[in-house]
């Protein structure tokens, strides 16, 4: 009574929802195929309700019922503008529609055995129910994840009902494979279609228009469930078949024919070139296009910006170019002299060697790719022909493709024959030239990065050179006063003593600043520790009392956190500028004071002096100077060095007064205390 009740009401509301359609005119949904659903439900749940749920003619009005909602669902997809990608869906539709109506020629083969049906065929229904309500709920899925997203809301109602009818039937035959139709099972069917019918009323009422959208990657897994299908279905006959015809080994032979004919098929699947066949005859024979551009190209930058692998930017180049037209290999050709000299190469192991001039210039005036086999064939102009090398001939190339950027020739890819051979058509020139165009872009901006990574080590030795010369200079003119006050000093002691160690300490110099002008130099880290200035004030001066009167005063104790050597050649710096800068007679005052922070080292000359807009603008600017033979640098690398041990460089000048350069440094503890 409870079976009968709840399908009765069923039955009762589809019809009401059916005539309901039928008034109406205006509705988002493809309008006979789902009224025919509707009547096939209703005349379903009439026949469970009359009859018993053992007897085969409510299993032929459910396959009749199924049909109708499998077209419904197809004449809603087909409102979709007719595109290849509909092929695949139709395959599945038509292998799930094959199972309902296999399922439904056994039923009445059943009924018109009066029961006597082997129980081998009957199990059989069994699976194919099973198998054709689980087709019908991916198929429901599939519907749902077609629909474009903001429609997706007027959908969910029929997709829910829908599903949970079917839903439902599986639980039954899968309760049916094990212990029986189950009462409260059907029962419940009857229940869930008795909410469905509202639900499906309420959707339409809602809905105005759903759009969907067949993706390629919806297409691949349709196609994917399609090949599932039909090879369960495929396994189901083929060990019902066996099951007649073995008698009591039936179970071993079923076992040995699923294993062997699996592994087989996975053998197959594995293969490169059967892989590579299907690819291209399903994107020929069910897709508008050959090829995904969206999955394809997010591929390709993958590959080009994110490696797996520590591949270099050339290799990972080639991979991502062949990659699209499943090329095994590729070799990438880069401009050498005029022609195109071999780069980098991904699995290429081919012969290989240099391309002519000819190529180059054909490659960079025409931009075109080149198909190899056409130049095998003859069927292609002279030039062309004239300009591809013999060793390409005579390899296993497939297409040339040219890496042109900004109307320059960054190089070429040599791609070898894909796994099944075709010749290049429309799509794979196109989408040939702009990957090539794309990578082009990468490899001239690679090439830039490495021309300013050269310029900028240029930079440096240069700025190094800079520095030196400034020095050299400076030695020179120490060893020029040298030279000139020996011819009137020659026979003084003390002036020789001075110079021979004015000789020994320039060529110390000279030695330090060939070595600072290697370039495996590096420039050291400072080491502060406290410096005694006096004593570092005498021995700068003693280096130029030879050739110029220079004057030191200040605490003798007196201490500073620095780089000797680095203040050394910072006060050499200044001492020089204010000797070139004075008189002959005039000296040049070292001094040394203090505050509560800093320690300072003065030097004073009196000499021609610097403008304010020259101290504010030039000073501390390389090569801006004052002096005619001037570098421009002392002051410069003086107020570096400084910086570096943490401290500061003040001046202050006045045109024809002289010049005042104060170095401050931090206090530091006594000698004694350091040790």
């Amino acid at each position: 009574m409870p079976i009968l009740l709840s399908h009765a009401l069923a039955a009762l509301l589809f019809t009401g929802v059916a005539l309901s359609r039928l008034r109406e005119r205006g509705t988002g949904l493809p309008r006979l195929t789902f009224i025919a659903a509707l009547l096939a439900t209703a005349l379903w749940a009439l026949s469970v309700a009359g009859i018993d749920g053992s007897d085969g003619i409510p299993r032929v009005a459910e396959a009749l019922r199924n049909l109708a909602w499998l077209g419904f669902m197809y004449a809603l997809i087909r409102r979709d503008p007719r595109t290849p990608e509909h092929r695949a869906v139709a395959i599945l539709y038509g292998i799930v529609v094959l199972l309902v109506l296999v399922n439904a020629s056994l039923t009445m083969l059943w009924i018109g055995s009066d029961g006597s049906i082997l129980p081998e065929i009957a199990t059989l229904r069994l699976v194919l129910h099973m198998m054709a309500a689980i087709s019908a709920v991916v198929l429901v899925h599939h519907l749902y994840t077609a629909a474009a997203p903001g429609t997706r809301g007027g959908i969910r109602l029929v997709v829910v009902a829908l599903a949970a009818m079917w839903g439902v039937d599986l639980l039954i035959y899968g309760e049916a494979w094990f212990a029986g139709f189950p009462e409260q099972l059907v029962v419940a069917r009857g229940l869930v279609m008795v909410v469905a019918a509202p639900a499906l009323l309420i959707a339409v009422t809602r809905n105005g228009d759903w759009s969907l959208h067949l993706s390629r990657t919806v297409a691949w897994q349709t196609l994917s469930l399609a090949a599932v299908l039909l090879y369960a279905a495929l396994m189901v006959a083929a060990t019902s078949f066996i099951a007649l015809v073995s008698g009591d080994d039936a179970r071993l032979w079923q076992t040995a024919f699923v294993v062997g004919s699996t592994a087989t098929g996975l053998a197959f699947l594995a293969s490169p070139r059967v892989r590579a066949w299907t690819k291209v005859k399903v994107a020929k024979h069910l897709f508008r296009h050959r090829y995904d551009y969206r999955s394809e190209w997010i591929r390709f930058t993958d590959t080009l910006g994110k490696p797996d692998d520590a591949a270099p930017l050339d290799q990972r180049i080639v991979k991502a170019v062949a990659d699209l037209t499943d090329s095994p290999a590729g070799l990438l050709l880069v401009p050498e002299s005029a022609g195109l000299g071999v780069g980098l190469d991904w699995n290429w192991d081919l012969p290989s060697g240099s391309a002519p001039a000819a190529l180059a210039t054909y490659l960079v005036d025409t931009g075109r790719i080149v198909e190899l086999d056409a130049i095998r064939t003859g069927d292609t102009d002279a030039v062309e022909a004239a300009a591809i090398p013999q060793w390409m001939r005579d390899g296993d190339g497939w297409a040339i493709v040219p890496l042109a950027h900004l109307g320059r020739l960054q190089g070429a890819i040599l791609l070898a024959r894909p796994p099944i051979d075709r010749a290049l058509d429309w799509e794979d020139f196109d989408l040939l030239r702009i990957a090539g165009r794309h990578v082009a872009s990468y490899l001239a901006e690679a090439r830039a990065q490495e021309a300013l990574a050269d310029a900028q080590r240029f930079d440096e030795f240069n700025r190094r050179f800079a520095f030196i010369l400034h020095d050299v200079k400076n030695l020179v003119s120490q060893l020029t006063l040298v030279a000139r006050n020996t011819e009137r000093h020659a026979d003084n002691p003390e002036f020789r003593v001075d110079m021979v160690a004015t000789l020994k300490d320039s060529a110390g110099r000279m030695n330090d600043l060939l070595a600072r002008l290697s370039q495996h130099h590096r420039a050291r880290a400072d080491t502060l520790q406290p410096v005694a200035l006096r004593d570092l004030l005498e021995r700068v001066a003693g280096t130029r009392k030879a050739y110029h009167p220079v004057t030191v005063s200040g605490d003798a104790g007196l201490l500073a956190q620095a780089d000797p050597t680095r203040l050394e050649q910072l006060l050499a710096h200044l001492l020089q500028n204010a000797i070139e800068a004075s008189a002959a007679d005039a000296p040049v005052a070292l001094a040394l004071t203090a505050d509560a922070s800093h320690a300072t080292i003065i030097v004073e000359d009196h000499g021609c002096g610097m403008t304010p807009a020259f101290l504010r603008d030039q000073l501390f600017k390389p090569f801006a100077s004052s002096k005619p033979a001037g570098f421009g640098i002392g002051a410069f690398e003086a107020r570096q060095l400084a910086e570096a041990m943490g401290g500061h460089v003040t001046v202050t000048s006045q045109p024809g007064h002289g010049t005042r350069f104060c170095v401050h440094l931090p206090h530091a503890r006594s000698l004694d205390a350091a040790a």
